[in-house]
C-alpha cells in the first residue's frame, strides 16, 4: 500500500475515530434506556405504591446525560487533543453529572411531596409553590456545588447575597408580598387545592392551584379567575369545603292555613329521604327534617333541610327534591298557594 495513502487513512481515523466512538457510546446508551426503562415502568405498575413510579420518571431524564458522559469519556480516551482541551472536556462532564445528579433529586423530591403530601395531615399541601420551592432549593445547592468544582469560592457570592438581599427585597417588595402570602396559605391548609371558596367580592369556585404569585380559582361557568396571594390572604373567605366537605341544603317552602301540618311534615320529610337516597350528591344516611318558621301573608312557611356531600351537589338535590315534592303534593292534596292581596273597596270609598 502507498505510505501516502496509509498516512492519510491513519490521520482519517484519528480525527474521526473520537467522534465515531462517542455516536456508537451514544446510541448505545439511548437504546438500553428504551429497553431498561420500558421493563421498569411495566414492574412499577404491577406495584400498589406510586413510589416507585416516581423513581423511574426520575432518572429516565437524566439518564441521557449519563449517555452523553459515557460517550464523551470513552471519545476522549482514543482522541489526542491538547492536553487544556483535554482538562475542560473533563470539566464540562464533571458539571454534566452534576446536572444530572441535581435533575434526578429535584424531581424525586417534587414527586416525593406530590405522592405522599396528601396522605399525611402534617406535610406541605400539594401546590405549584411548594413543589416550586423544592426545586429551587436544590437547583440552589448545586449551582453552588457546580462553582465549587469550577474553583470559583462561593463564600464572597454568599455574602454578595446576603448584603444585596435588602436592595432586592426593597426592589421587589410586590412579589415577594404574594410569595410569603401564597406560603403561608399553603401552609395554614386554611384554603387548599380542591377546596371550594367563596371571596366577599362575590367570585367562588373551586382552587386549581397556588403559584409563587395569585391563587387559581375555577369558577362554575368555566372560567379561571387569578387572585393575588396577598390580597387573598386579607380577604374574608368562605371556605365551603372547611371543616367537612358535606353542607345542609335549606330549601323554603309555603303551604296553605288550611293544611293538615302533620301530614305535611310527613309527607314531606319521606320525599326528602327518597332524594336524599337515589339523587347523586345525597347523604343517603341524613334523616332530613323541616321547621315552620312564619306566618306568611298567604302560607305558612317552613324550611327542608337536607344534605350533600359537596357545595355543588346542592343543585341537582334541590331540582329533584322540588319536582318530586311538586308531584307528591298534587297526589295528597296539599295546596301551595299564589301570593294574594285583599284590597278594601269600602275602606278607600270612605277615604
Amino acid at each position: 500500500m502507498d505510505e501516502g495513502l496509509f498516512l492519510r487513512l491513519q490521520n482519517f481515523a484519528e480525527m474521526f475515530m473520537p467522534l465515531i466512538i462517542f455516536l456508537v457510546v451514544l446510541s448505545i446508551g439511548l437504546i438500553a434506556r428504551k429497553i431498561i426503562f420500558a421493563r421498569l415502568a411495566y414492574w412499577a405498575k404491577k406495584t400498589s405504591t406510586q413510589l416507585d413510579d416516581v423513581i423511574v420518571q426520575t432518572i429516565k431524564g437524566p439518564f441521557v446525560i449519563l449517555s452523553l458522559m459515557l460517550g464523551l469519556y470513552f471519545a476522549l480516551q482514543f482522541s489526542k487533543l491538547p492536553e487544556n482541551i483535554v482538562q475542560v472536556m473533563s470539566k464540562s462532564m464533571l458539571i454534566l453529572g452534576i446536572i444530572s445528579v441535581v435533575l434526578a433529586l429535584a424531581n424525586l423530591l417534587s414527586g416525593v411531596i406530590k405522592v405522599y403530601a396528601s396522605r399525611i395531615d402534617s406535610a406541605l399541601p400539594v401546590t405549584s409553590l411548594t413543589q416550586n420551592i423544592a426545586r429551587i432549593f436544590v437547583f440552589s445547592i448545586g449551582a453552588l456545588i457546580i462553582l465549587n468544582s469550577l474553583g470559583v469560592s462561593i463564600t464572597p457570592i454568599l455574602a454578595t447575597l446576603g448584603v444585596g438581599g435588602l436592595a432586592v427585597a426593597l426592589a421587589l417588595q410586590d412579589t415577594l408580598s404574594n410569595l410569603f402570602a401564597g406560603f403561608h396559605i399553603t401552609v395554614a391548609k386554611q384554603i387548599r387545592v380542591g377546596d371550594y371558596v367563596k371571596l366577599e367580592t362575590g367570585e367562588e369556585g373551586y382552587v386549581v392551584d397556588i403559584n409563587w404569585r395569585s391563587t387559581k380559582v375555577k369558577m362554575l361557568p368555566n372560567n379561571l379567575v387569578l387572585i393575588p396571594n396577598d390580597k387573598l390572604n386579607k380577604a374574608i373567605v368562605t371556605n365551603y369545603n372547611l371543616p367537612d366537605k358535606e353542607m345542609a341544603v335549606l330549601v323554603d317552602l309555603g303551604v296553605h292555613y288550611k293544611s293538615d301540618l302533620d301530614k305535611v311534615e310527613r309527607i314531606t320529610c319521606e320525599v326528602a329521604k327518597t332524594v336524599m337516597a337515589e339523587v347523586s350528591g345525597g347523604v343517603a344516611y341524613f334523616e332530613p327534617f323541616i321547621r315552620f318558621n312564619a306566618f306568611g301573608d298567604s302560607s305558612i312557611k317552613f324550611t327542608v333541610i337536607l344534605k350533600a356531600k359537596e357545595f355543588v351537589d346542592q343543585y341537582l338535590i334541590k331540582h329533584e327534591f322540588i319536582k318530586r315534592l311538586h308531584k307528591r303534593y298534587a297526589q295528597e292534596g296539599i295546596n301551595i298557594p299564589y301570593p294574594i292581596r285583599t284590597i278594601n273597596y269600602e275602606q278607600q270609598k270612605g277615604a
